[in-house]
């Protein structure tokens, strides 16, 4: 979270101001000087470290009473001041696809919690009882991962291809869209922003910071939310997820159940929630580094490589921001750079739903110039 406030120091900790002072001090009353190894000067400089240990102690104590401070268990408490808690860890969730051997005569029923995996360590199970109608031969479910957490996302289409628990007529199984939304516990700075945003969400006319407060509560891979009303009485929003990834319907429903909650949503909204719009774009960028930096040129060329990552990362990490190569460029000279020609993108004003996603990178070393 980031808040346009003066850093704020409850003691001073220099350890080494602390001993002058403590010497000084020692010396004026005494009329002595205290040359180093005189056994009182170690007196001194031991308990400088005590008192400098106590005053990092009284530093610390106070900025976990600040938000824009506060981290692990201290946050909790600060959180349950506003009635909001840390979200525990989430499982990644997909789509699977059961296929017969061949039509059958008759239903066949998929149980809920019906196993599959990737042949790992890692399950994933049915959500509610499926049927497969007579003269079907296949039917999609939706699928949650046993374990919670980030372990179980990354798996591509068709690798979830195992059925752990065997069932009658089943020929095969295969998801038919990546794993994602596996989240482990809410991080400080996720549950600081809405520790924030709590607030809004006392209020009973339905202002977009309540909506954005109780869909980022919904699951705790949510980092971004765009709030729009079209028209009167219609509330449009867009959940985005951390590291940029546009949610699965599964986690799109489960925010759309949190809002439409009447105990969340003012009866007079019509709330609808969508997945963001990508807006796809293509990087193509040649760097030069000055020749005085020869000797250093293999490790610019790393940080520039590493800086490009880190922007492309940026773009995409919230909804609405604008394609900007300025910034890109900004950075790789910041990495190193002497001169920086980006070929595309071109700026590129974004919607409020939309997001910024690199379809392809071309990072190219142009060589070295003199300066």
């Amino acid at each position: 979270m980031s808040l346009d406030i003066t850093p704020v120091l409850f003691a001073d900790k220099d350890s080494e101001a602390i001993v002058e002072g403590l010497i000084s001090r020692y010396e004026a009353a005494a009329g002595v000087t205290l040359y180093p190894g005189d056994p009182v000067r170690l007196f001194l400089e031991t308990i400088a470290y005590i008192i400098s240990y106590q005053r990092s102690l009284i530093d610390f104590t106070g900025k976990m009473n600040l938000l824009a401070y506060s981290s692990g268990n201290y946050l909790d408490h600060l959180g349950a001041f506003v009635g909001v808690t840390r979200l525990t860890a989430a499982p990644a969730v997909c789509t699977v696809r059961f296929t017969l051997s061949a039509p059958q005569i008759g239903s066949v029923i998929i149980p809920s919690g019906t196993r599959v995996s990737a042949g790992g360590n890692i399950y994933f199970a049915t959500d509610a009882v499926t049927e497969i109608p007579e003269g079907d031969t296949y039917v999609d479910i939706s699928v949650t991962a046993v374990q919670s957490g980030s372990s179980g996302n990354g798996l591509l289409s068709g690798q979830i291809n195992v059925l752990v628990d065997p069932l009658p007529f089943i020929q095969s199984v295969a998801n038919t869209s990546a794993t994602t939304g596996g989240t482990d516990t809410e991080t400080d700075d996720n549950f600081r922003e809405r520790i924030q945003l709590a607030p809004e969400s006392f209020s009973v006319a339905g202002p977009a910071g309540a909506y954005e407060f109780w869909a980022r509560s919904a699951h705790p891979g949510i980092s971004s939310v765009a709030v729009n009303s079209p028209t009167p009485g219609v509330v449009d929003i867009y959940p985005l997820l951390t590291g940029g990834e546009i949610p699965p319907d599964e986690i799109v429903q489960v925010v759309e159940n949190m809002l439409t909650d009447e105990q969340v949503r003012p009866l007079t909204d019509d709330v609808h929630v969508y997945a963001p719009t990508a807006s796809e774009y293509t990087l193509s960028v040649t760097y030069y580094i000055d020749r005085t930096k020869t000797t250093t040129a293999a490790s610019i060329q790393a940080a520039v490589e590493a800086a490009v990552d880190a922007w492309i990362l940026w773009q995409r990490e919230r909804l609405g921001r604008d394609i900007n190569p300025s910034e890109l460029i900004h950075r790789m000279i910041l990495a190193g750079a002497k001169r920086v020609v980006i070929s595309s993108p071109a700026y590129t004003a974004m919607a409020f739903n939309q997001l910024a996603v690199c379809e392809s990178r071309t990072v190219t070393f142009g060589g070295l110039e003199d300066g």
